[in-house]
């Protein structure tokens, strides 16, 4: 391989799909011999691989953008790439508002960076590469970023819902599934790199293969990974409720790896919500989904996210969103006040909610949640369980793991205190010993060995 000389610095915003697209344009790189480095500032090119899913999102690129070309003027920096969602969404407001950017690539265009900055080198400026953005994109090599025993595998790009919120079909395309042969071994080539954790997303996980196959392939996939030796955990991110069927909850009974975690999207609680939403699910299903998946699989630990705020919300459906939190007791939730997305029907409705009245939504459901975790995790205590090693907090003494309950990122945390040197990415049972609102402290289970 011939090393190239030009230094290039990758700077990923946004949700962990976009983690995936940024691993990949590294892997390409690397195998072309670029030097690779953490810092923008001490790198001749930059590629910030942006996100336009909210406009706080929207806002975090733009800024992004905006300090790194700085280093234009005060730095090492030759290029300025933009690529990703924002830039496929909004290229001619960012030639307007950042000259300074010198290329453009767009959600599906990422497997050309190497092109790119041949091109670049090559004198041109105001590059724009955007493919079809329903194509399905070539396989390439990874470069993993974060942890080197935890990975995320995109199962499919783009999304066919039809949610009034959204705009993300808008710049990611339809969905497309990723063919399972091609998973299979990315994953086996993942595992035997020294990947313990393999986490499965998508815009949406559970209706994979339906496109390529024409029915669902979700649980078959998590059967031919469950079979890959090396991993140690499966995880299944963004299950669309009205798609989570027997197959899934089987799969999940009877795969030991596949851990006994949902993250399902709800978005609002209240059937009235969830029409103007966009989303085919209602509130009475939603109480028979959680009382089949608990009767199941007793100790799931479950997941969701909701919005507050949505237009036409009254003071009635927040109180009734509050109840039903109560009454279901998810064990984690992820609130987001609405936000109004140009080009989307939500954002033409009447009745838009202040903002003000959103911010006080989200406080009083994060309120309450926080009482709920506070007492589920307090009924863990003195339970054994096993956690993954994330790393080691000398100031504190103190290891950080994270439980089946715990996505990376997103949940929280177990605290290990012990004298044994522990190396990250071990998997090694607790006994938990004390509990905070989202939070756990523990010991080793084999106690007698320190």
């Amino acid at each position: 391989m011939k090393e190239n000389s030009l230094k290039i610095a990758l700077i990923t915003l946004g949700c962990d799909k976009n983690t995936v697209d940024s691993e990949e344009m590294l892997g390409i790189l690397t195998d072309k011999g670029y030097i690779l480095e953490e810092l923008p500032e001490d790198a001749d090119a930059v590629i910030v691989n942006t996100c336009c899913f909210i406009h706080d999102a929207l806002k975090e690129s733009i800024d992004t953008l905006f300090e790194v070309a700085e280093y234009k003027k005060s730095g090492s920096l030759k290029y300025l790439i933009a690529a990703g969602c924002m830039s496929q969404r909004y290229q001619e407001e960012i030639v307007a508002e950042i000259p300074e950017v010198d290329a453009f690539v767009g959600t599906t265009g990422f497997t050309a960076i190497a092109e790119v900055l041949e091109r670049l080198q090559a004198g041109e400026r105001g590059i724009a590469v955007f493919p079809d953005v329903n194509r399905v994109t070539e396989e390439s090599p990874r470069q993993i970023t974060n942890r080197p025993y935890t990975e995320y595998l995109k199962i499919a790009e783009g999304c066919d819902k039809k949610c009034t919120y959204c705009a993300i079909p808008q710049f990611r395309g339809h969905y497309r599934s990723i063919p399972m042969n091609r998973l299979v071994k990315t994953a086996q080539e993942l595992a035997e790199g020294g990947i313990r954790e393999l986490i499965l997303v998508a815009q949406e996980t559970t209706v994979y293969g339906v496109d390529l196959y024409g029915e669902k392939k979700l649980a078959e996939l998590l059967r031919r990974l469950a079979g890959i030796d090396e991993l140690a955990w499966i995880r299944v991110l963004y299950c669309y409720p009205e798609e989570i069927d027997d197959q899934l909850i089987e799969v999940m009974m009877e795969e030991p790896k596949v851990l006994h975690y949902i993250d399902m999207p709800l978005q609002h609680t209240e059937t009235r919500m969830l029409q103007r939403m966009g989303r085919i699910f209602t509130k009475e299903k939603l109480y028979e989904l959680v009382r089949r998946l608990r009767e199941r699989i007793p100790d799931i630990t479950l997941r969701t996210t909701l919005i507050t705020g949505f237009p036409g919300e009254t003071e009635e459906e927040h109180e009734a969103v509050l109840e039903t939190l109560n009454d279901l007791e998810f064990d984690r939730v992820g609130v987001f006040p609405y936000s109004r997305e140009e080009g989307t029907v939500a954002a033409d409705m009447p009745d838009q909610i202040p903002e003000e009245d959103k911010l006080r939504y989200r406080d009083e459901i994060m309120e309450l949640q926080q009482e709920i975790s506070a007492d589920k995790n307090e009924a863990l205590v003195g339970t054994s369980m096993n956690v993954i090693i994330e790393g080691y907090i000398p100031e504190d003494d103190v290891y950080v793991a994270r439980s089946y309950r715990d996505a990376p990122d997103v949940d929280g945390m177990v605290f290990l205190e012990t004298d044994r040197e522990l190396i990250s990415g071990t998997i090694l049972p607790v006994v938990i010993t004390g509990a905070t609102e989202y939070d756990l402290t523990a010991k080793l289970a084999d106690a007698s060995k320190e």
